[in-house]
């Protein structure tokens, strides 16, 4: 093995602050937004190698969303120092992408519902069922995860569901939950829920608008598919 290089090696313009400055995030590499985060190596282990190793350990970096404190620190010349700023940089990036505007978001047609909660449910790895109350004018004024695990029609029971929209003075509901398989195709069970829902839903006066199936940036609507 070739002697390890050390970022003050390299010359001055291919070090990754440096290539940060003059060209912007966008253009580093994995490896290179890593290592700033790091910030250092040690005597035997540049930085870069440590950046490496940790994208070799998840596999690159859709797992690393998901890293603990345990596992980064079982990486060789991770300490607990090095962990906490990646992992405080992951939460940055999750609350960024999942960030809402305060302007009012009109739901219009499932495709709004979609892109609404999209990025945030599409990598979640349990099922969550998330309710969107809206008022007469189809705008949002509330969002609520309201059952996490595996979906059943006796865990989403439409007395939650109502209650939070009554609470809430909705004209009406968008419910939607995620496959963690990333393929949005309902099954039977969601079937179900979604006819009890619109069924409980027009005897309280508060219509279930539809009921979306979120998969990795693919969706089902149940109403489009002639559920509701």
């Amino acid at each position: 093995m070739g002697k390890p290089i050390f970022i003050r090696d390299l010359p001055t313009e291919d070090r990754p602050r440096e290539r940060l400055l003059k060209h912007g995030a966008d253009k580093l590499s994995n490896q290179e937004i890593l290592s700033i985060l790091i910030g250092s190596g040690s005597k035997n282990d540049p930085v870069q190698l440590l950046a490496d190793r940790i994208l070799m350990h998840f596999e690159g970096i859709k797992l690393l969303r998901d890293a603990t404190v345990e596992e980064l620190t079982a990486i060789k010349g991770i300490g607990t120092a090095k962990s906490l700023n990646i992992l405080a940089a992951i939460e940055l990036g999750k609350r960024i992408s999942s960030y809402k505007a305060v302007d009012v978001y009109i739901i219009r047609s499932p495709e709004d519902g979609a892109n609404y909660v999209m990025e945030e449910m599409r990598n979640l790895a349990q099922e969550h069922f998330v309710a969107l109350f809206l008022n007469t004018k189809n705008q949002i004024i509330h969002r609520q995860t309201l059952f996490i695990g595996s979906l059943n029609a006796s865990i989403v029971h439409p007395r939650e569901l109502f209650r939070e929209a009554v609470k809430r003075s909705a004209a009406s509901v968008l419910v939607c939950h995620n496959h963690p398989s990333g393929d949005p195709t309902p099954s039977q069970e969601d079937i179900l829920i979604t006819k009890r829902l619109v069924e409980s839903g027009k005897i309280i006066g508060i219509e279930v608008i539809d009921h979306l199936v979120i998969g990795n940036e693919r969706f089902v609507s149940l109403k489009q598919k002639g559920y509701l």
